[in-house]
């Protein structure tokens, strides 16, 4: 417990600017159109999934395509511990913590017997296996594919216990009366990020993240040495799996339903993808991924014809139409090719993702104010 609060200086300045950040983010994205707080909760969540699978992939180097599952089975577990317990979201995003660890050991268990691209194979299986029993078999508990929503008739035992009567109308997650809706419910998922940072930055700086680091460089050798690398690598898939359960429970949280979609192969891609994005192996990284696709994903497709014509007004009628046309390829329902574009200048100049741009940004600056060769040769981390 000492050396899991005994900082270096550079971490805890780290840690200082990063909760500055994220704590004024409504006033820092408002220039750029997200300073809103339902984009800024999906910042914040899938910030917190990116952290957990970079643990898993950056670290330990093994690529898995069914984190998927333990995002839906985190859902899953909030929404019904709202039916049954309470509106309050710490029980909630605990119970989807402790479930997503208990699936994804299960998971691990039998997927780490292999690696490689067979490892990645056999997580994407388990995890369409997962959505199609939430789609069509596991009704009763997923309520299918209409999904599962809260209802007047929940017992919600803790809520009535302690008196609380909501009424006729269905009521919303609230911690301790604050309703989790717009900015108290984004500053609630803020402090859960920056809490799920700092222990990811705690994993970084230990053993433990050194031997998960000596896992990606070169398992046989490890495995040559007598050293068995099997629970390493189980350890950092289950706590990566918790972060995707909890990444799960604050998505029902804010909004109270869980639906078997959350488990498509598509999820688990986009992850990889945030953490790819942004720069696998770092602490940045990953967040900065989450936010860019995020943004990507809630800003550009909202454009749509109405909004080009206005923005092309200043042209003549044939020229507008035809920018327009050409500009709808990349925005609107065609945003997915602007972001692959994104992903395809990223991954050919820079391999390390956004954070490689970062560095070289800074070691740029620092020549030119004079910092010299010294200072270029350390970029900052």
């Amino acid at each position: 417990m000492k050396s899991l609060f005994n900082m270096q200086r550079n971490d805890i300045i780290l840690l200082v600017c990063f909760s500055a950040v994220v704590l004024a983010a409504p006033v820092l994205f408002a220039p750029i159109g997200a300073g809103y707080p339902d984009l800024l909760q999906k910042f914040a969540i899938y910030g917190i999934l990116a952290i957990g699978f970079n643990i898993l992939f950056g670290l330990t180097g093994y690529l898995s395509f069914g984190h998927a599952a333990f995002l839906g089975v985190g859902s899953y577990t909030a929404v019904w511990t709202f039916k049954l317990f309470s509106m309050n979201p710490i029980p909630a995003i605990i119970l989807a913590t402790l479930v997503g660890g208990l699936f994804s050991a299960l998971i691990g268990y039998i997927s780490l017997r292999r690696t490689g691209i067979y490892f990645s194979i056999l997580t994407l299986a388990f995890a369409q296996m997962c959505y199609n029993l939430a789609y069509s078999v596991l009704t009763p508990i997923t309520n299918g594919e209409t999904g599962l929503q809260l209802d007047q008739s929940d017992p919600r035992v803790l809520d009535t216990a302690f008196g609380r009567d909501y009424g006729a109308v269905l009521p919303p997650s609230d911690l301790f009366g604050a309703p989790m809706r717009e900015w108290p419910a984004f500053y609630f998922c803020a402090v859960v990020l920056i809490i799920c940072f700092f222990i990811a930055m705690r994993i970084y700086r230990s053993p433990f993240g050194m031997m998960l680091r000596a896992v990606k460089s070169n398992q046989n050798r490890m495995n040559y040495t007598g050293l068995n690398t099997r629970p390493y690598a189980l350890a950092a898939f289950v706590i990566s799996g918790m972060y995707a359960g909890l990444a799960g429970g604050l998505l029902a949280v804010t909004d109270p339903l869980a639906g078997a979609e959350r488990m498509q192969w598509t999820a688990s891609g986009e992850v990889v993808l945030m953490t790819i994005l942004g720069g696998t192996g770092t602490l940045l990284g990953p967040v900065i991924g989450a936010a860019v696709i995020k943004y990507f994903e809630n800003i550009f497709s909202a454009f749509n014809e109405g909004i080009l014509l206005s923005i092309y007004d200043f042209l003549p009628e044939s020229l507008q139409h035809a920018m327009v046309s050409i500009s709808s390829l990349f925005v609107g329902e065609g945003w997915h090719l602007t972001l692959g574009a994104l992903f395809m200048i990223i991954v050919i100049f820079l391999p390390g993702g956004l954070m490689e741009g970062i560095k070289r940004l800074i070691a740029l600056v620092r020549r030119s104010g004079g910092g010299g060769g010294r200072a270029s040769a350390q970029p900052a981390e």
